[in-house]
C-alpha cells in the first residue's frame, strides 16, 4: 500500500519531503487501513511559508465578509452531501460507532453555518465616544494572521471544524496538523474546502508527528497564533515553544469532570432511570475518550448502593464491537497505547483500594482483536487515587460519595482541571447554587454532554486558556485595532518652538 498524498501546501497535494510514511491502523482489528505521508520540519516550514504568502499577499484576508460567509456555507452544504461517507470514515479511523460519526458530521456542518452567520450579523466596528464631535473613534477587528491548528485523535473532524471555521470566518490563513493516529477525515475536510473555492495557500495541512511538525508550528516565528487541543503535557510544551515569539495561544487540555447526583433527583422511578442512563452516557460514550467525559461520579451516600448497583449492571450489558456493525454501542480504544494506559489506571486503582463493580478487563472471543476494553465501574474511590486525579481517557468511571451540599461542591472542585461538570437534583434552588459554585467552564443541570456552537467552550485551571465556539471563539482569531481620526486637526502648541 503506497502512501497517500496527505500533505497540502499552497494548493498542491504531496507526499512528505523525506519520503516517510505512516501506517494508520484500524482500532477494531489492528490491521492497516491506510498509509499517509509522514511530514516533518521541512514540510511544516513549506506550509507556513504558503500560509504566510497567502495572508500577506493573497486575497482572502481582504475578501468581503459576505463572500467569506458564503464559502463557509458552501462547505456546510458539502459536509451534508458527504455525511454518510465522512461519518463512516470517522467511525473507522477513531473507533467510534458510525452513528456517533454521523452526529459529528452534523456538528461540524453546524459549526460552519454558525460562524458564517456570526460574521454576517456583525456591525462595522464599535464606535467609541471620544467626547468631541471633531473625533471619530472606532474599534475594528482584523484577522490575527497565520494560524497553527493542532487537533486531537478522539474527535478529528469536529475539533478541526472548531478551529478552521472561525479562523476562516475572521480572514486568517492556517496550517493544520491532525493527530498522527486519526488524520483521514481532516484530509477530506481540506479537500472540501478546496472544492468550495477557498484560494490556494489559505488552508494547508501537514500530516505527521507532534514532536516534529507540531513543535515546529508552535515555535515558528511566522506563525501568529497556535490553537492546540490535546493532553496537558503536550499543551505545556506548546505554550513554552510559543513563548519566544510571543504569539497568541489557545489551549484546550482536557478535564476530570464531576457528575454530581443528589438523592432527590432519583426519588421517582423515572428520575432514577434517567440519572443512571445519563451517568453511563457521561462516562462511556466513545469509550470514555472524551475531554468532557463524566468520569467522576460523585453521589449522595444514601443513594450509593442502589445507584451503583444498577449502573454496574447496565455497564456489563453494553455491547462492544466494531463501530460500523449494527447494534454496537461502544467501540474500541483508539490505539494499543491507550489500551495499555487504561489497564494501568485500573490496576493502580485496585491496588489503592478501589472496588471493581463492572468491567476491568478486555473482552474475550472472536471480533475483539483490536483495542477493546470493557466499560469499568470502580467503587469506593477517593481523591488520593491516581485514577481520580488524572485524566484516563478510557471507559473508566470512579465513584465517590458525599453527605452534604458543601461536601459535594468541595469534591467536584477538588481537581486541577475545570472543563465541565454536572449536577442532578430536583431542587431548583440547589441546582442554581451548585452550578454557580462549580469552577468548570461548562455546567449541565440534569443533563450531560450537549453543547451549542453559539456558546463558548473551554475550561478553568489546567483545562486550558481561551475559548472555542461562541463569539469568544471567533475573537480568538482576531486582533482588536483602535482607529482614532481627528476631523479638525490643529496645532497642539506643546512646545514653544
Amino acid at each position: 500500500m503506497s502512501a497517500q498524498q496527505t500533505i497540502h501546501v499552497g494548493g498542491e497535494w504531496r507526499t512528505a519531503a523525506s519520503g516517510s510514511a505512516r501506517e494508520i491502523l484500524d482500532p477494531a482489528d489492528a490491521t492497516v487501513m491506510a498509509v499517509v505521508a509522514e511530514g516533518g520540519v521541512e514540510d511544516a516550514d513549506a506550509a507556513i511559508a504558503a500560509a504566510r504568502a497567502a495572508f500577506d499577499q493573497g486575497e482572502w484576508p481582504r475578501t468581503p465578509v459576505a463572500e467569506r460567509a458564503g464559502l463557509l456555507r458552501r462547505v456546510a452544504d458539502l459536509l451534508q452531501r458527504n455525511r454518510e461517507a465522512l461519518g463512516l470514515l470517522e467511525s473507522r479511523d477513531a473507533g467510534k460507532t458510525v452513528e456517533e460519526g454521523r452526529i459529528d458530521v452534523d456538528c461540524v456542518r453546524d459549526a460552519f453555518r454558525y460562524f458564517a452567520d456570526l460574521v454576517m450579523n456583525e456591525s462595522g466596528g464599535r464606535v467609541v465616544d471620544a467626547g468631541s464631535d471633531d473625533i471619530h473613534s472606532v474599534v475594528v477587528h482584523e484577522p490575527v494572521g497565520v494560524c497553527a491548528l493542532i487537533t486531537p485523535w478522539n474527535y478529528p473532524l469536529l475539533q478541526a471544524s472548531w478551529k478552521i471555521a472561525p479562523a476562516l470566518a475572521a480572514g486568517n490563513t492556517f496550517v493544520i496538523k491532525p493527530s498522527e493516529i486519526t488524520p483521514l477525515a481532516t484530509v477530506e475536510l481540506i479537500q472540501l474546502l478546496e472544492e468550495a473555492g477557498l484560494p490556494a495557500g489559505v488552508a494547508n495541512i501537514v500530516t505527521g508527528a507532534g514532536a516534529s511538525v507540531g513543535a515546529r508550528l508552535a515555535e515558528h516565528p511566522d506563525v501568529d497564533l497556535v490553537s492546540f487541543t490535546g493532553g496537558l503535557a503536550s499543551g505545556t510544551k506548546v505554550m513554552r515553544a510559543a513563548a519566544d515569539s510571543v504569539k497568541k495561544v489557545a489551549l484546550e487540555l482536557g478535564g476530570k469532570n464531576p457528575n454530581v447526583v443528589f438523592a432527590d433527583a432519583c426519588e421517582s422511578d423515572e428520575g432514577f432511570d434517567t440519572a443512571v442512563d445519563q451517568a453511563l452516557n457521561a462516562a462511556f460514550i466513545h469509550s470514555g475518550q472524551v475531554c468532557s467525559a463524566g468520569s467522576r461520579l460523585i453521589i449522595e451516600e444514601s443513594l450509593r448502593e442502589r445507584f451503583v448497583g444498577e449502573l454496574a449492571r447496565r455497564a456489563e450489558n453494553i455491547r462492544l464491537g466494531r463501530g460500523t456493525e449494527a447494534g454496537v454501542e461502544c467501540g474500541p480504544l483508539v490505539s494499543q497505547q491507550q489500551l495499555a494506559k487504561t489497564e494501568g489506571y485500573v490496576a493502580s486503582a485496585l491496588a489503592e483500594g478501589a472496588v471493581l463493580r463492572a468491567g476491568g478487563r478486555r473482552p474475550e472471543g472472536d471480533g475483539y482483536e483490536g483495542y477493546f476494553y470493557r466499560p469499568t465501574v470502580l467503587d469506593q474511590c477517593h481523591r488520593g487515587m491516581r485514577v481520580v486525579r488524572e485524566e484516563v481517557f478510557g471507559p473508566v468511571l470512579t465513584v465517590e460519595t458525599f453527605r452534604t451540599e458543601d461536601e459535594a461542591v468541595a469534591l467536584a472542585n477538588d481537581t486541577e482541571y475545570g472543563l465541565a461538570g454536572a449536577v442532578w437534583t430536583a431542587d431548583a434552588g440547589r441546582a442554581r447554587r451548585v452550578a454557580g459554585r462549580l469552577r468548570h467552564g461548562t455546567v449541565w443541570i440534569n443533563d450531560f454532554h450537549p453543547y451549542l456552537p453559539q456558546a463558548e467552550w473551554g475550561g478553568f485551571g489546567k483545562s486550558g486558556i481561551g475559548r472555542e465556539l461562541g463569539p469568544a471563539g471567533l475573537a480568538e482569531y482576531r486582533e482588536a485595532k483602535h482607529i482614532y481620526q481627528n476631523l479638525a486637526p490643529r496645532p497642539v502648541r506643546w512646545f514653544a518652538g
